[in-house]
């Protein structure tokens, strides 16, 4: 593997579990996290990104049993950081321990109002082909937020509508490749999202994946130039981003499964370009 320019933000499972339900994912599975099992599981991942990029890692905190998932830690491009703004009380322990981590850094860090739900980058994702932002709102984020990122980041913001409590962030069902290519399970959004994709993404570069490969979380991928990082995919996902010309690496994530996470939700990317 290739290594690349890009830079991921990872916190190691330390404290993690399942101990409270936020999303179906977490039904029948709190206290029954393997954890042996869950930091093998992590520790593959973060080996496999060592090889692609580099990976900077951010000290777990007790009491944040979902503070693995950095990809919920904010949004970042440049050096200007919004910190998330947790739906669930469970969460909101993250934000300080996130905000800190960037100042100390010498980021630029702003906060959403504690009244606007903003869940970073699970809820949105920069486009690869221009300066647009694709926004989910429905199930964490409100989409009144809108307005404060575009301010924010002096971006076009696409909002899209979720609709299937499974897919609860938008990085659960959609990815950005690099390349200008993505990949989305297109009953995840309303009627009028879908229309939306479909309008602004032409049909060559829009890979809609089966209900198997979204339910393995195979769109929650990390992406490294032409490398995507899932849990798991169908031979069918494996041969049309091949075709592509993107190699797809499984790595067993399934301790964070359990949680309603995989392989992008446990990363952030530190190294989103400003644009030109």
């Amino acid at each position: 593997m290739q290594r690349t320019r890009h830079v991921f933000l990872m916190c190691p499972p330390e404290f993690f579990d399942v101990s409270y339900i936020i999303n179906p994912w977490m039904h029948g599975n709190v206290r029954k996290i393997d954890n042996a099992l869950a930091k093998k599981q992590w520790r593959s991942l973060y080996d496999v990104l060592c090889d692609l990029a580099t990976v900077r890692l951010v000290l777990p905190q007790p009491g944040t049993p979902d503070m693995v998932f950095t990809a919920n830690a904010g949004l970042l491009r440049g050096n200007t950081f919004l910190v998330s703004r947790f739906r669930y009380p469970e969460r909101q322990a993250e934000e300080p321990y996130f905000a800190d981590w960037f100042m100390d850094r010498g980021f630029d860090v702003t906060l959403m109002p504690r009244d606007m739900p903003f869940e970073g980058a699970g809820d949105a994702l920069f486009d690869r082909g221009g300066n647009r932002l694709w926004m989910a709102y429905g199930h964490r984020s409100v989409l009144a937020s809108k307005a404060k990122i575009e301010k924010c980041f002096d971006t076009e913001v696409v909002p899209l509508k979720l609709t299937d409590q499974r897919f609860y962030h938008l990085d659960t069902c959609f990815c950005a490749l690099e390349g200008g290519n993505f990949i989305y399970y297109p009953p995840a959004f309303d009627a009028a999202s879908q229309k939306t994709i479909e309008k602004r993404i032409p049909a060559a570069k829009r890979i809609a994946i089966s209900e198997e490969d979204a339910l393995a979380f195979a769109c929650n991928a990390v992406n490294a130039g032409k490398t995507l990082v899932v849990n798991r995919a169908s031979a069918a996902f494996v041969a049309d981003l091949g075709a592509k010309g993107y190699d797809v690496v499984q790595t067993p994530l399934t301790e964070f499964m359990k949680a309603g996470g995989s392989a992008k939700c446990l990363t952030l990317r530190l190294d989103e370009p400003a644009p030109a």
